[in-house]
């Protein structure tokens, strides 16, 4: 029989499905697609929070409600398209400062072609705006670099230039600059560089920065010694999020983040709650974890939505970034058992002085993000 905490948080979790609340803003990398013709010509659009850059929101935050600036970016995520785009023009100048675009070694300074605001819409969802930057390369260029200031965040980069079958995909981080793209000249990324750019996405929403996927993995790993019980739940956890990341990537499921997101984190509490209520694996849990599995995976789905994964890349991008998910926990669990498990996992005190506290603490964080994204975000 189910215990009554899985009821209720089965319960609360039908109730949250049929009703709105407020969510986080997670700070999602910026999309570029830098396009060059044979004349050296060349059109870069940039898919971006603009309220994030004026709010002066940075790569170290993980969600725009734990910035300082929190409240200037809620004003200005509420302003009307125009009024939007009136303050981004006024700080076009101080943004382009952290746009670089080199051609052989040689920056060039480009235009701003257009900005394109959406209404405000769904405040669930982050705003993206596109900016559409256009110039002129020099004479005889071969080679193409971009770069993006550290404060602007990472940004996933798209080129394509003449003779590419399709666009080469490059994930950069911490203002790092691009590998250098040869210009004229038929230089296609193969289906295993593409798959390794994904992979590496992958791994990244996860190490470092899926904190609420870490934890939840942590309180798979807590709940036994055992390697039966671990491989179980991840197994449910895996095959979950694999059937949603797909079904929300092809947009057969869609679920607003702000349903999603607090379930997350509401899962998050739920494993590690259990972990000090049990010590062994019983028969609810695998099922109960491919629940929770589902949902994160629509979380994994809103990540390749946003980076506007090309259709004809959906496979290879659906194998990769799952790989890199896989790889991302597999290094979490391992990183757990190293720290914990290899020297006190058959020590007597083990579950007082590390499952029961480690678990706790988990459960106090989700309790807390779930109280958050329900009713301060």
């Amino acid at each position: 029989m189910i215990p009554w905490f899985s009821r209720l948080f089965l319960y609360l979790t039908v109730s949250l499905l049929f009703s709105g609340s407020a969510a986080a803003h997670e700070i999602r990398p910026t999309v570029v697609t830098a396009t060059i013709d044979g004349t050296g010509s060349y059109e870069i659009e940039l898919k971006a929070n603009l309220e994030i850059l004026l709010a002066g929101i940075g790569p170290e935050h993980q969600d725009t409600d734990d910035a300082p600036s929190a409240l200037q970016y809620k004003s200005l995520r509420a302003l009307p398209a125009p009024e939007l785009q009136s303050r981004f023009e006024a700080f076009t100048q101080e943004w382009l400062k952290g746009v670089e675009i080199t051609f052989d070694g040689t920056r060039v300074r480009p235009e701003i072609a257009a900005i394109e605001v959406p209404p405000v819409g769904d405040p669930a969802f982050a705003r993206i705006s596109i900016v559409r930057l256009a110039g002129q390369a020099p004479a005889g260029t071969r080679n193409f670099v971009w770069r993006y200031a550290p404060a602007f965040g990472s940004s996933i980069l798209r080129v394509k230039t003449p003779g590419d079958e399709k666009p080469q995909t490059q994930w950069l981080k911490d203002g790092a600059p691009s590998k250098p793209f040869t210009i004229n000249a038929a230089v296609s990324q193969s289906t295993f560089e593409l798959l390794y750019a994904y992979v590496g996405l992958g791994f990244i929403h996860i190490l470092p920065e899926g904190l609420d996927h870490i934890l939840f993995v942590l309180g798979l790993y807590l709940l036994s010694t055992h390697l039966r019980p671990l491989l179980l739940q991840v197994t449910a956890f895996t095959l979950a999020h694999s059937i949603t990341l797909a079904l929300g990537l092809y947009g057969i499921v869609r679920i607003s983040p702000e349903i999603v997101e607090p379930l997350i984190a509401a899962s998050i509490a739920y494993v590690a709650i259990e972990n000090m209520m049990t010590s062994r694996l019983h028969a609810w849990r695998p099922f109960i974890v491919f629940g929770f599995g589902l949902l994160h995976g629509l979380g994994f789905a809103g990540v390749l939505q946003e980076i506007g994964l090309p259709r004809e890349e959906y496979v290879t991008g659906l194998v990769g970034f799952n790989v890199g998910v896989e790889l991302g926990q597999l290094s979490v669990i391992g990183l757990a058992w190293l720290a914990t498990g290899l020297w006190f996992h058959r020590r007597p005190w083990y579950r007082s002085r590390v499952v029961l506290p480690a678990s706790g603490l988990i459960a106090l964080i989700g309790l807390y993000w779930t109280a958050e994204r329900l009713f301060f975000a």
